[in-house]
């Protein structure tokens, strides 16, 4: 028997497709082989490779709204590579979307880059709306506007992109994110990793019903997404 002695192929080095210096730091798209990578100062963000824990967390928000909730709005906070808008876009009961981007350059890539491929039809679709915008600017002016907000623009509660963004997870932050929404409505955060502290800061916040959907990953922790009401009676 003969054995062979071919060793597999090294994984391609990323190729860096733009790079651009923005107000909150660095962004960049890279390819990595057929796989597309965003990176925010450094720090690996998301890429085109799987997609299945973006794709949970705007099911899961939907799942979680009572099935007699007619065309429900949903804010998806962060574009990414697009695929929890495009998962949004796949699904007829959804009413009105809006896209909260604060980054040019990722919206750039969506209209006229290498991500149109994904996002196109999506961003196509009458019922989207694409907003250039800091998040919790966005949510401030949303009092009771949105029956689902689908947060994806850090790693985590605890693990984010920017020193600024923790302003988002504080009391202060999940308080706007629940005036944002309506009575019933969800608010659904992805994170690279399951956090206690995050879902005790949920309850505190006034939400109820706190839960945390586990998705596998080929290695470590699996991705979750944190999930959360805003009670019915609830006039805050």
């Amino acid at each position: 028997m003969t054995v062979s002695t071919t060793l597999p192929d090294p994984p391609a080095a990323p190729v860096t497709l733009d790079r651009r210096d923005g107000p909150y730091g660095e962004v960049v798209l890279r390819r990595r082989g057929e796989v597309l990578e965003i990176i925010a100062n450094g720090c690996f963000l998301m890429d085109t490779s799987d997609g299945r824990s973006e794709r949970l967390l705007v099911d899961a928000a939907l799942a979680a709204l009572p099935a007699d909730r007619c065309a429900p709005a949903v804010l998806i906070g962060g574009l990414g590579v697009g695929f929890s808008l495009v998962q949004a876009a796949r699904e007829p009961r959804w009413g009105r979307i809006t896209v909260v981007e604060r980054e040019q350059a990722v919206v750039d890539w969506h209209r006229s880059g290498p991500l149109a491929e994904i996002s196109g039809r999506a961003l196509a679709d009458p019922r989207t709306e694409v907003a250039h915008a800091d998040l919790l600017d966005r949510l401030r002016a949303a009092e009771g506007e949105f029956d689902a907000l689908c947060l994806d623009i850090d790693n985590g509660p605890e693990w984010t992109v920017t020193d600024g963004n923790a302003g988002l997870y504080s009391p202060a932050g999940l308080a706007v994110c629940r005036t944002a929404l309506t009575p019933g409505g969800v608010l659904a955060v992805w994170s690279a990793r399951p956090s206690e502290k995050f879902e005790q800061a949920l309850r505190n916040a006034g939400f109820a019903g706190v839960r945390t959907e586990e998705i596998a990953v080929a290695r470590g922790v699996p991705d979750v997404v944190h999930l959360a009401l805003r009670p019915p009676l609830d006039a805050a």
